[in-house]
């Protein structure tokens, strides 16, 4: 089992705490997804593929937005929770599980785009797994489609290196916050994701550790332009509402 795999395994139960509130980010970011897509192949795309779904984030505000979507992940108890929250969305997806360096071998059929958003992609810590994650994106793309790929500011981050974010609050009933250990060269990083939860009169702690890949925008486009991808550009916050900064590039 893969750091990536074990760490969403253990996660999936409580994944909707790293939003204040999920259910309206799955509209929000679908809203925001949608309009970035729109704004690159116009108003005839149906398909999409969102190859890192975790508990449906993504793939169920696009699924809301009437696109035909295929979701798999990496960690099937992700995707198990996936396919119940779709449920309780009245959205039909297929889901499978897979790793998106196999993608090609692991999910039928083609799509008029590839997605992989909150900061997936850096799980994969060496150029050649980004490589082969990107190319088997493509081979999964119809021609001229879009790749939309969503991941932290790391150029922003590399300037700060910040070793814990605040405090998040949810409901007066559970409290998440993530600790940062850098590594010498301050490329990668381990991430300790710690949720603290109410049970009754007490509160009880759990963590989860996963290990990042610092991946800067002009890595991320040269890697894209390798794998074959035309027309590369960057979409920030500001602009489109999504939380991420955001990739999209032609096939």
């Amino acid at each position: 089992m893969s750091n990536a795999e074990a760490f969403y395994d253990a996660l999936a139960d409580d994944y909707h705490l790293v939003y204040a509130d999920w259910r309206r980010a799955v509209r929000h970011q679908g809203d925001a997804l949608h309009n970035l897509i729109r704004s690159r192949l116009g108003d005839g795309v149906r398909t999409v593929l969102d190859c890192s779904c975790g508990i449906g984030t993504q793939a169920i505000g696009l699924a809301v937005h009437g696109y035909t979507v295929h979701a798999s992940d990496i960690s099937a108890r992700s995707v198990e929770r996936a396919k119940r929250e779709a449920a309780t969305f009245d959205v039909d997806i297929d889901f499978n599980v897979a790793d998106m360096r196999h993608l090609a071998a692991q999910v039928s059929g083609t799509f008029d785009v590839v997605l992989s958003c909150d900061n997936s992609l850096p799980h994969l810590l060496s150029d050649s797994d980004i490589l082969t994650a990107l190319r088997n994106m493509r081979k999964k793309m119809t021609s001229g489609g879009l790749i939309v790929i969503g991941i932290r500011d790391y150029d922003d981050t590399v300037q700060n290196h910040p070793s814990v974010t605040p405090p998040q609050v949810i409901e007066d009933t559970a409290i998440v916050f993530q600790h940062w250990d850098w590594a010498e060269d301050q490329r990668t990083y381990k991430l300790t994701l710690f949720v603290i939860k109410r049970h009754g009169d007490d509160w009880r702690m759990t963590f989860h550790t996963a290990h990042y890949r610092v991946l800067l925008r002009h890595e991320l486009t040269s890697m894209l332009a390798q794998s074959g991808f035309i027309d590369m550009q960057w979409h920030f916050p500001e602009i489109t509402g999504h939380h991420q900064p955001i990739i999209t590039a032609r096939a």
